[in-house]
């Protein structure tokens, strides 16, 4: 992936998504788990994960607190970790190059969205 240009100058840098993919497979291989992490199954546990991501901000109010209960705050993390892990296996089971898949969808949307057209628009791309 590219260097994000926004990140604090001197902070050390975090593991790449290569590193994360190594540990998350280390982890599986370790207990097994192999068997049971086709994509058909990878995909539908991202779809779980994602849900219970979202369950922790169900029927908040947009102009209200995030998450509406306070003591969901501490799972949020815990959630959004277990989506990187499902997207991070599941990509490599199904042979998904998710930087490049990152850096390909970048780019085709910044064409279809382009800045002097889309800033500040709700609109599908189509709708601009």
């Amino acid at each position: 992936m590219s260097a994000d240009p926004s990140a604090t100058p001197g902070a050390p840098a975090g593991p790449d998504l290569a590193a994360l993919t190594r540990q998350v497979r280390a982890f599986n291989e370790a207990r097994d788990w192999g068997r049971y992490h086709s994509p058909r199954n990878l995909a539908m546990a991202l779809s779980v994960e994602a849900g219970e991501l979202l369950e922790l901000f169900l029927w908040a109010s947009d102009d209200g607190p995030q998450p509406p209960v306070a003591s969901r705050l501490p799972s949020v993390a815990d959630e959004a970790a277990d989506v990187l892990i499902c997207l991070l296996n599941f990509c490599d089971r199904a042979g998904v190059d998710l930087e490049a898949a990152f850096e390909d969808k970048l780019a085709r949307n910044a064409a279809k969205y382009p800045v002097e057209r889309a800033r500040g628009r709700l609109e599908k791309s189509t709708e601009l």
